[in-house]
């Protein structure tokens, strides 16, 4: 009874403070959509490059990014890994910069870079102390049209590649399970090849196709630039015009993204991977989704609050049925991801708990699903779920790299700053009803993989494993 009682306490104890956390998120939110037309500000210099800038006084540091409009999505057919091969090419040298150099300066300067590769983007980004953000930008723009690749130094990479695949993808079953469904969740579009390419692929990159995929989408008309942090609009606008406004334009480029378009889907698909390195069965879903630039009004905000109250975190109904009620798994949970330029994804897992099957849990998630799909969710959900997303959004807001992602991503497929200031009231528009149709028409099992992970050799031909019977069976 005392346990009990303690365990009472601390949910009246949680809700509360949940209340008051909700009521300081609304009123943050309140106080900055006033100030939402300030907070970013877009100008473009002559040679066609986008520059955002946003203020951010309260340390004298900046955040500074470049994003180009190419991604693994972007590649040569044939050609897979192309992008991520280039963006670590991008750190060898240039007329001005030694091999390896780059990252050691910023260093010296007291800052910190990196670089990343999606479908849909390729960015590069330095930290550093607001005076020497000059010569962060004049490196950036130098290696934007001066980068040197000698055959040697593009082989040793494309080792390193090699070996980044073989130790991220191939020696973990979770990774290749999810490259496989991916693979099948897309019939035509580049979103189904790996961002890191596939090995057979990657072994015939050489010299030539770095430096022609290079000069084909690197210029500064196929850039955006971000800066956050200690910096006025003009201050920035001087220092980009001195650095990549003299980097010409490429008049050749053609920056619209042409890619094939992907049919209907008709089908479910499945998939099963054994692999003894797994550790429990894993039960795992993909479905084909529409993301913010191309869906409807509401409909990808819907999508958004619908995962929220599915499977995200310990208060989701996923969690709460199978890992606290029913003590079929271990974990479980789920997320709708919308950033894509062309398309959405939207995910649903669950770790079973020893001698359960997976046919069980798959049960247990498509019924949960059917619920909210037939009955909807309350809007005590709804509202915990919009409570949710806007305190994530405002927490952002102190986080100066945070910010300079979020409009970075978002002009790089193509939405507005105000598309991201107004991203909160959006979300507080959405209604139940309409979460429940988004459930209706986007966890359509026609739209799906679902993948079976096995911790067991593969089975002997013409035998399953023995906890693995048909999916049609009861």
């Amino acid at each position: 009874m005392r346990n009990t009682g303690v365990c009472r306490f601390s949910q009246i104890l949680s809700t509360l403070l949940l209340a008051l956390m909700t009521t300081a998120t609304l009123s943050a939110l309140d106080a900055r959509a006033g100030d939402a037309s300030s907070r970013a500000n877009t100008f473009q210099l002559d040679n066609g490059m986008q520059v955002i800038v946003i203020p951010d006084r309260r340390a004298p540091v900046v955040t500074h990014m470049v994003w180009y409009r190419v991604g693994a999505a972007d590649e040569p057919k044939g050609a897979s890994g192309i992008a991520h091969f280039l963006e670590h090419l991008m750190f060898k040298s240039t007329e001005k910069i030694a091999i390896g150099e780059f990252s050691k300066i910023v260093a010296r300067m007291g800052g910190q870079d990196n670089a990343f590769t999606s479908q849909d983007a390729t960015a590069y980004f330095q930290r550093i102390a607001k005076d020497r953000l000059g010569d962060v930008m004049a490196m950036e723009a130098d290696r934007m049209v001066n980068l040197r690749l000698t055959e040697k130094e593009v082989l040793t990479e494309r080792d390193v590649i090699l070996e980044e695949r073989r130790s991220r993808t191939d020696n973990n079953p979770g990774a290749i399970l999810t490259e496989q469904m991916d693979a099948a969740l897309y019939y035509s579009h580049p979103y189904g090849t790996p961002i890191i390419g596939w090995t057979h692929e990657i072994s015939q990159l050489d010299q030539n196709d770095a430096i022609e995929f290079y000069k084909l989408f690197y210029a500064p008309n196929n850039a955006i630039l971000v800066v956050a942090g200690d910096v006025s609009v003009e201050e920035v606008k001087e220092l980009a015009e001195q650095t990549y406004g003299k980097v010409p334009a490429n008049s050749s480029m053609n920056i619209k993204r042409e890619r094939p378009a992907e049919p209907p889907h008709l089908v479910p698909r499945r998939l099963q991977l054994n692999d003894p390195r797994a550790g429990r069965a894993s039960f795992h879903r993909f479905y084909h989704a529409p993301s913010y630039v191309k869906s409807k009004p509401g409909e990808a905000e819907s999508l958004d609050l619908l995962m929220k109250i599915l499977a995200s975190g310990s208060t989701s109904r996923l969690y709460k049925r199978l890992v606290v009620e029913k003590k079929l798994a271990s974990s479980a949970g789920g997320w709708f991801y919308g950033d894509g330029y062309d398309s959405g994804k939207i995910s649903v897992y669950a770790v079973a708990n020893s001698g359960v099957k997976l046919e069980t849990i798959e049960a247990e998630i498509d019924a949960l699903i059917a619920e909210i799909a037939e009955g909807g969710v309350t809007e005590a959900e709804l509202k915990r779920a919009k409570n949710s997303l806007n305190a994530e959004f405002i927490y952002g807001l102190d986080s100066q790299s945070t910010m300079a992602r979020r409009y970075g991503w978002a002009a790089v497929v193509g939405q507005s700053v105000s598309d991201v200031d107004t991203w909160p009231e959006e979300i507080n528009k959405v209604s139940a009803e309409q979460v429940k149709d988004a459930a209706q028409r986007h966890l359509d099992l026609r739209r799906s993989v679902t993948g079976y992970l096995i911790p067991e050799a593969v089975p002997p031909s013409g035998q399953r494993a023995d906890n693995v019977t048909s999916p049609t069976k009861g």
